[in-house]
């Protein structure tokens, strides 16, 4: 029953923004919507509290997957945030044409870009919000940070597939968060020997772990 419904739901989708690249979306009605997906405007109504909730229908569904994904435990929560992201860009890239009109959609209807970037912090707020709970004690510029540029890396390769004409594979992205989990030092194959790199301190074993975090917090 969910795939039947997340099925109808694809095509009401795909409907509403064949009929916006087609007329305008404010000249688009629900009930031209409803009609060419073949759904009644009460199921319309069911599924989607609008027309620009159609235009994100999609995220709603990816948010809800990605909590449920970073619920569950994982060895590197860095290489885990990347992961949900490539998940996100690899949605849109199994449909890189549903995807550019949905693009060219939300490009011309100023109410939508707001909303966009609203949906944009969404998925930043969640890497955010995930980090610090999955590493209690992280500095929370870090945890901002990191989900800051994730969102905008995943962005700006997104963003090469929405205006191209060609495929961007996701292995772009994917080595694209290489990089950035190198540069923040939190790879899950570690990092190489620098020679700025620090001394490894020791502590007795009695030494409460609190005051053990502290000493080395001061090391930085």
């Amino acid at each position: 029953m969910v795939d039947d419904a997340r099925s109808a739901g694809s095509t009401v989708v795909a409907a509403a923004l064949e009929l916006f690249a087609e007329n305008g979306y404010e000249q688009t009605s629900v009930e031209q919507i409803a009609q060419s997906a073949g759904v009644s405007r009460s199921t319309f109504f069911r599924q989607f509290g609008g027309k620009d909730d159609v235009v994100f229908a999609d995220h709603e569904v990816l948010l809800a997957q990605l909590r449920e994904y970073l619920g569950s435990a994982h060895e590197n929560p860095w290489a885990a945030v990347c992961e949900a992201s490539v998940q996100v860009f690899r949605h849109f890239a199994a449909d890189p044409d549903l995807a550019r009109r949905r693009y060219a959609v939300v490009r011309e209807v100023p109410s939508l870009r707001d909303r966009e970037i609203v949906t944009v912090f969404r998925y930043e707020r969640l890497f955010d919000e995930y980090l610090r709970q999955a590493l209690p004690g992280l500095d929370p510029i870090d945890a901002v940070a990191f989900a800051a540029m994730v969102t905008a890396v995943h962005n700006h390769v997104l963003r090469r597939l929405l205006r191209g004409t060609q495929r961007v594979p996701a292995s772009v992205l994917s080595e694209a968060y290489d990089d950035l989990m190198h540069r923040f030092g939190v790879h899950p194959d570690g990092e190489p020997a620098a020679d700025d790199d620090v001394v490894v301190a020791t502590f007795p074993r009695r030494m409460p772990a609190a005051e053990v975090a502290r000493r080395l917090g001061s090391l930085r």
